[in-house]
């Protein structure tokens, strides 16, 4: 087993304002982040100034009530905030453990289409240790999923791993690959910049189903239907696309409530697959348990190798139960 060490929960040290348009209301919204008592975690506090009305979601799996497109929560009859997964994996991938989100909107801004401008919110203000230990979620034994031919498994491992694959049919994007250990440093430097991307065949029937209103150049990478980049400065990353996919996938792992000490693997995965994840593994109370310590992070882990698809599903292998 690795070294433990010990680590302590944080906040903000003060509070933050994101201003932006929803990507798929395409309606302004403004976000405050405030500092947020030890134990806490991530909540949201949707605001409605003109009806004086206001109600909190808190920020874990049990509150999802939809993943098609992006993740949701919220309750049936109060409302709901949109679209969070970008904002969580930067509280995630940074080590951000509560934050009380203020929002006056139905879906949080998304900014350029990544996580970087939530992570420069965070570094504007800066992070404060609080005086309690952070809990952590360890994973006990394999927990997997599949939908059709997504594929997700949740390993025992010590530390935060995430190893993500996807297999697209457009020239553009195909079999990419990225695994790497989640550390600040990494989430910041290889995930927090990749965008959400999309393809102009698709945006007519997005568009009248009430999606993507908000969506253009500024905040996703397009694909036209000669399976070329429309974004004039191209690519941020080589495989961005497999970056933004580890990026959604840290932000709604980080639904469990606490950093998972696990290693996530997953095959054409999506909010679903990842969301579906989380219910398997707190279906069954002996598939983890709480711990107060976090690993020493090992370097083992390889980013961008290259993979084939075939290889991957038989790695994860056939449903078996």
């Amino acid at each position: 087993m690795a070294k433990l060490l010990n680590a302590k929960q944080t906040t903000l040290k003060e509070r933050v304002v994101v201003s932006g348009v929803g990507v798929h209301s395409g309606k302004p919204v403004e976000m405050i982040l405030h500092p947020a008592d030890a134990n806490s975690g991530i909540t949201f506090l949707r605001v409605d100034r003109e009806k004086k009305n206001e109600f909190e979601i808190k920020g874990d799996y049990s509150s999802v009530i939809d993943t098609r497109l992006c993740t949701i929560v919220g309750h049936p009859e109060k409302g709901m905030v949109a679209t969070i997964e970008h904002l969580m994996a930067a509280f995630r991938g940074y080590g951000v453990d509560n934050v009380m989100v203020e929002i006056d909107g139905d879906e949080v801004p998304v900014m350029d289409g990544s996580a970087r401008a939530y992570i420069d919110a965070i570094d504007q203000v800066g992070l404060k240790e609080l005086p309690f230990s952070r809990r952590y979620i360890r994973v006990l034994k394999p927990v997997r999923v599949q939908n059709g031919d997504s594929v997700g498994e949740l390993l025992p491992y010590e530390g935060q791993r995430f190893d993500v694959t996807i297999d697209f049919e457009s020239d553009a994007i195909g079999v990419q690959h990225f695994d790497d250990e989640m550390t600040p440093d990494v989430f910041k430097r290889d995930i927090s910049l990749a965008r959400t991307f999309g393809f102009m065949s698709d945006v007519e029937r997005l568009w009248a189903a009430g999606y993507a209103l908000g969506s253009s150049l500024e905040n996703s990478v397009v694909i036209n239907d000669e399976q070329k980049i429309v974004n004039p400065d191209g690519l941020r990353y080589k495989d961005e696309f497999v970056r933004h996919k580890t990026l959604d996938a840290v932000g709604d792992l980080s639904l469990a409530g606490a950093p998972l000490l696990a290693h996530y693997r997953s095959f054409k995965g999506g909010h679903k697959l990842n969301f579906n994840m989380l219910e398997a593994l707190f279906a069954d109370d002996s598939n983890w348990e709480w711990v107060e310590a976090v690993p020493a992070f090992r370097n083992a882990a390889r980013v961008g190798a290259p993979v084939d698809a075939a290889s991957v599903r038989i790695a994860l292998g056939p449903e078996t139960n």
